[in-house]
């Protein structure tokens, strides 16, 4: 049984523990309310651009295609955006969407590279040998839209040039605090429900929209506007996720800590109290035989 001495140095090191992840988790949810809020806000307004792009693709004559919407029959390569955190102590969040992105890759008949938005996806891809093309980090903890457009502009130039034939994404979509769910989703080429993920209401009346000067000038100004506000709203689903994964494992973390010292507390007690009780037998043995002694 281990000493007083050492439950109580253990005592303290789990108190220290314990402040630490209060802390992260207090960061945490400071920042996890900003982010849901743009997560959520983003949604809608992809919804209202994939409306107005699913007009534009019914409005194609076939007298033109787009090379954002042109679909490739043999794919030779793939590209996918990864996208986890830069840091850890955020439960399952980095795994599972590392996971994802690796069965995604098994599961394909061709070559996948990467593009790792996040330093823990890039560290794993490296692990494993995967071919890197470009990595991004220590994005700031509200980016803009200005934030992505290298990530964007990497992506769309392999996509235009030829070197791959498709871009996904995967990223961890935030359902709600306590759950986020890791998806693939394609970015490219672009087709009319890429911006969104839920099929739209059957029977629901849409808008009809008039396009000057044409219809293709305006998919030559507005559709490579469409791939960076679906990378942004990626990237924005994904540090909801975050935030919201890293409270509720701090907040976890910081309960079975105070809940390990309660037992710590219990067994120090009884340490002492063992201690006290063995020091008293001895002065009462001690007593005893001085008192045999003198009689």
């Amino acid at each position: 049984m281990a000493t007083a001495r050492e439950i109580r140095r253990r005592i303290r090191s789990i108190k220290n523990i314990a402040k630490v992840t209060g802390a992260l988790e207090a960061v945490s949810a400071s920042r996890v309310q900003r982010a849901q809020s743009q997560a959520l806000a983003s949604r809608a307004y992809a919804e209202a651009a994939s409306s107005i792009l699913e007009d534009l693709g019914r409005r194609r004559d076939g007298t033109f295609e787009h090379p954002l919407l042109t679909e490739r029959p043999d794919v030779k390569n793939i590209t996918l955006i990864l996208i986890t955190s830069d840091r850890g102590l955020a439960g399952p969040y980095n795994a599972n969407v590392i996971r994802e992105a690796v069965e995604f890759e098994q599961a394909q008949k061709v070559p996948v590279r990467y593009i790792t938005v996040g330093r823990k996806g890039r560290d794993l891809m490296v692990r494993r040998g995967a071919t890197l093309v470009a990595e991004f980090s220590n994005l700031p903890p509200a980016p803009s839209i200005l934030d992505i457009t290298p990530i964007t502009r990497a992506a769309v130039d392999d996509f235009l040039t030829g070197a791959v034939d498709e871009v996904h994404i995967a990223y961890t979509r935030f359902i709600n605090t306590l759950r986020q769910q890791p998806k693939i989703r394609r970015l490219l080429p672009l087709h009319s429900h890429t911006l969104v993920e839920e099929e739209q209401p059957q029977g629901e009346p849409r808008a009809v929209y008039s396009f000057e000067p044409d219809p293709r000038s305006v998919l030559d100004e507005i559709l490579p506007r469409f791939v960076e506000l679906i990378l942004y709203q990626s990237l924005l689903e994904a540090l909801a996720s975050e935030h919201s994964a890293r409270m509720v494992a701090m907040r976890n973390a910081t309960e079975n800590a105070n809940a390990l010292v309660d037992d710590l507390t219990l067994s120090y007690n009884k340490a002492r109290q063992l201690a006290i009780t063995s020091e008293i037998l001895d002065i009462v043995g001690g007593a005893e035989a001085l008192a045999q002694a003198k009689s």
